[in-house]
């Protein structure tokens, strides 16, 4: 009998795994939720400073404002490990809805430095969040549900993004700046309902042996010297970093298509649709591949997609945003789920948020190189080194997967 229930669970469409478990389905709503208000805000804050002051290098300072905080993941995450976390999470979200709210004030250039200031906020307090909801999710979900789970919270972030920045551009250009901050606030604090309704019992954590510093220092060492996490991680910094010098290039693209600047969002749209697509079938691929050749194949996509965009063809192109969408997020799913399966809990608060930084920061330096390159560079040349680099970096998972096996 029981081995019948496992199989027609494992059968089961991940969607409707998690939505069979309480506390999973309540996460999923919640990162729906915040996820919306959040894509939402972030495309009407650009939009708000270059209305209200005229320049483009502010406007592109508000991503600076949101991602700067990521870089103090480390030490931010230790907050996570020291005190219960669905507190910590219900704190968050309301002081993020009271903070949106004094954006009100914003009403000239003059004001500009508010927003600025609250977007920093509004980043710290998302590292931290993310933190947290990594360590309580991996306590109040089954290990056999991460993977999906994770999966699923990728197909609604990703589906946020492709929806919410068409709602908050319509509500900035209806009721304004301040009217998308009420809408964030609201969102969080529905959030906040879904996250109270979790059904988890936490023990306090004990009071900590070291200070702050050396906390941070226990995450950071324990990733490094765990085998199965170090390459994962170490795989996502390498995506990011790939994806940020290939993201610096899409309107270099779109100009060797003879297209108009316009034709990036169909891009975009595709690249999207290839993550929501890889979101949902994420669960079952890791229960049957693994996480590293899970990421290791994603990896392989990502290479044979970026590669194609040397070819200046409009099927082409679209194929191989759509491949790319796709292949890009099977390594950072593979590296979360990981973390959280592989950590203790006491511990898990830093080394989510220590890999997060790991992973991420590099997609700000790939930007910045990208950038630079797309001017020097020929497209033909660029795009198949970096497929060989995401490549080679695919096999070395693979061989060192086969030699732990082995």
């Amino acid at each position: 009998m029981k081995a019948t229930t496992r199989r027609t669970t494992r059968g089961t469409w991940p969607l409707a795994r998690v939505l069979r478990d309480r506390n999973a389905g309540l996460y999923l709503a919640g990162v729906v939720v915040s996820g919306f208000g959040t894509s939402a805000l972030w495309l009407a804050s650009g939009v708000w400073v270059k209305e209200l002051t005229g320049s483009d290098g502010l406007a592109a300072l508000c991503v600076l404002a949101l991602w700067t905080p990521t870089l103090l993941g480390p030490a931010l995450g230790t907050l996570a490990d020291r005190v219960r976390r669905k507190p910590l999470l219900i704190a968050g979200n309301l002081l993020l809805a009271g903070l949106l709210l004094t954006l009100f004030a914003v009403d000239s250039a003059d004001g500009v430095w508010l927003l600025f200031a609250v977007l920093f906020v509004y980043g710290a307090v998302g590292v931290v969040h993310d933190a947290a909801e990594s360590a309580l999710v991996a306590a109040a979900v089954g290990p056999g549900l991460l993977g999906d789970f994770n999966g699923l919270r990728t197909t609604a972030a990703e589906g946020m993004k492709l929806v919410a920045p068409l709602a908050g551009a319509g509500v900035y250009a209806a009721y304004g700046g301040a009217s998308v901050a009420v809408l964030d606030a609201a969102t969080f604090v529905l959030a906040t309902g879904l996250y109270a309704a979790l059904r988890v019992r936490e023990t306090p954590p004990e009071p900590p042996a070291a200070n702050w510093r050396r906390q941070t220092a226990e995450g950071a060492r324990y990733l490094c010297r765990h085998p199965r996490l170090r390459p994962l991680v170490l795989a996502g910094g390498v995506t990011m970093l790939c994806a940020g010098v290939c993201g610096a290039t899409v309107y270099a693209v779109v100009d060797s298509l003879d297209r108009s600047p316009a034709y990036a969002g169909a891009l975009y749209a595709v690249q999207g649709a290839g993550s929501v697509t890889v979101g949902l079938l994420a669960g079952p691929a890791l229960r049957r591949l693994g996480e590293r050749r899970f990421a290791a194949t994603g990896l392989a996509l990502l290479a044979v997609s970026v590669t194609a965009r040397a070819v200046p063809h409009d099927a082409v192109t679209l194929a191989s945003f759509a491949a790319a969408g796709a292949g890009m997020p099977a390594t950072l799913i593979a590296a979360l789920t990981t973390v959280q399966r592989e950590t203790p809990g006491p511990l898990l608060g830093r080394a989510s948020a220590t890999a997060n930084t790991l992973i991420f920061t590099p997609n700000v330096l790939g930007l910045a190189a990208g950038a630079a390159l797309v001017e020097l560079t020929d497209l033909r040349l660029l795009f198949p080194t970096v497929g060989a680099v995401l490549l080679a970096t695919a096999t070395t998972l693979t061989l060192t997967d086969r030699r732990r096996l082995g």
